[in-house]
């Protein structure tokens, strides 16, 4: 048996997985992150860590395991806060959660962890790592969780073999509701605990209030596209990758004004809440931003043209692989499974590579491609790799 230090959030996942790796006889410790002080934002107005940190500390106590805590807010703040609003400052949309595990879990976490002895570093993710060896060398391979509806392979999907080698997932090969069944039985304190939301350790936010600590409010132009523009634009010509990818480019006489906003960086592709903006047959959704300009282009319902993309593009310097011994060559194509977005169902693709990166061409017309986002691509239920959507 090992010693392992598992990551306690206070949430019935990692408390399970805590559970699951004391009744295999390794030697545990638990360790609580404390990654953000700052309640600018946070809906609920409390501090966004002490209510989990009871609940972490109660389940500690139930499994007679010990319990330490570390503050990690200078790191978090620097590796993943501030390229949020870096990110949102270029109009991109960034996942703060794929950044959070990469920077944050499986680093300094396993930093912090391994000071206090620790062999392998535990998480509460649904997921499942395999090792095999091949011309010599170990390699870790990265699989989806065996519960559908709550794998989280995808927020891991930039993770290195480095990070993956102390990596252990407990719950992974088990589903959410036998999950809660584990903790009702043993009457741990999180056992109805809802499920985390909102930013990684920052909690559920107002996402302008939040990003207004670095990005002022700047008012700006809502236009209307109307869905008939879209007939007379070649829009859908994909005789080439680069026009495949090429995002929508509108300018203010396209449309028509509907309203006005506090600032282009604050919005997202796709999304519908918060445009304030009433009186239609349909509800608006953002179709495209224009951080230079200041403006916001919407369309009428979820079916409007300007919300589908056939393929999305990623510079070579954004590329990862979480197997090295899978990289693409220069001129090489290959058929995965890709999904652009969490809990999206993984559609078929054509992943080319060119000398300035990657082209992933959908089989199928995507909804809602946004840059700053990660597109991770998978063999079956192994990822493979992943990176940031460019366009």
């Amino acid at each position: 048996m090992a010693k392992v230090v598992i990551g306690l959030s206070g949430g019935v996942d990692s408390s399970v997985a805590a559970y699951l790796l004391k009744q295999q006889g390794h030697e545990l410790t638990a360790l609580f992150m404390i990654n953000w002080h700052d309640t600018t934002g946070v809906l609920t107005g409390d501090c966004p860590w002490d209510n989990d940190l009871m609940f972490a500390q109660l389940v500690a106590k139930k499994l007679e395991i010990p319990f330490k805590t570390v503050d990690l807010s200078g790191p978090y703040r620097k590796k993943v806060v501030d390229y949020m609003f870096s990110e949102y400052e270029k109009g991109r949309t960034p996942n703060p959660d794929v950044l959070c595990n990469r920077e944050i879990k499986f680093d300094v976490f396993i930093d912090e962890a391994v000071k206090l002895g620790a062999e392998f570093v535990a998480t509460g993710h649904y997921c499942r790592k395999e090792t095999f060896v091949k011309e010599g060398k170990e390699i870790h391979r990265l699989l989806a969780g065996s519960d559908n509806n709550k794998d989280q392979s995808y927020f891991l999907c930039q993770l290195s073999q480095k990070q993956l080698v102390k990596a252990l997932f407990p719950i992974g090969d088990i589903e959410k509701p036998e999950v809660r069944a584990i903790a009702k039985k043993l009457k741990l304190a999180s056992a109805d605990k809802k499920d985390s939301q909102g930013i990684c350790f920052v909690g559920k936010v107002d996402l302008p209030v939040f990003l207004q600590q670095k990005l002022a409010p700047k008012k700006g132009e809502v236009i209307e596209i109307d869905s008939e523009y879209f007939k007379t634009k070649n829009f859908q010509n994909f005789s080439s990758l680069t026009k495949a990818v090429q995002p929508f480019l509108f300018s203010r006489n396209d449309g028509v004004k509907v309203g006005e906003h506090n600032g282009a960086h604050y919005y997202t592709i796709g999304q519908r809440k918060g445009l304030n903006i009433g009186g239609k047959p349909l509800p608006l959704f953002v179709i495209g931003t224009n951080i230079e300009d200041n403006i916001i282009y919407v369309g009428q319902g979820k079916e409007h043209p300007g919300l589908f993309r056939k393929g999305l593009f990623i510079s070579k310097d954004e590329i990862h692989y979480i197997r090295e011994d899978l990289k693409m060559s220069t001129g090489e194509s290959r058929n995965y499974l890709v999904r652009h977005r969490y809990r999206q169902p993984l559609q078929k693709a054509t992943l080319h590579m060119k000398e300035e990166g990657l082209y992933i061409i959908f089989e199928q017309l995507q909804r809602g491609i946004t840059p700053g986002q990660f597109a991770a691509w998978y063999n079956d239920d192994e990822l493979i790799g992943s990176g940031v959507i460019q366009a």
